[in-house]
């Protein structure tokens, strides 16, 4: 699905669950772009 600026639902309930799964799609690329550091010695 696109992650374009305006929502596909009409519903407010859909609206809301739609918003949802862009954020956590949104948060999901934001962790693969995250560096994982450990510190060493």
């Amino acid at each position: 699905k696109r992650l374009g600026q305006s929502l596909m639902a009409r519903d407010f309930d859909r609206q809301v669950a739609e918003i949802q799964i862009r954020c956590a799609v949104m948060n999901r690329y934001t962790a693969l772009g995250t560096p994982m550091t450990m510190a060493v010695g």
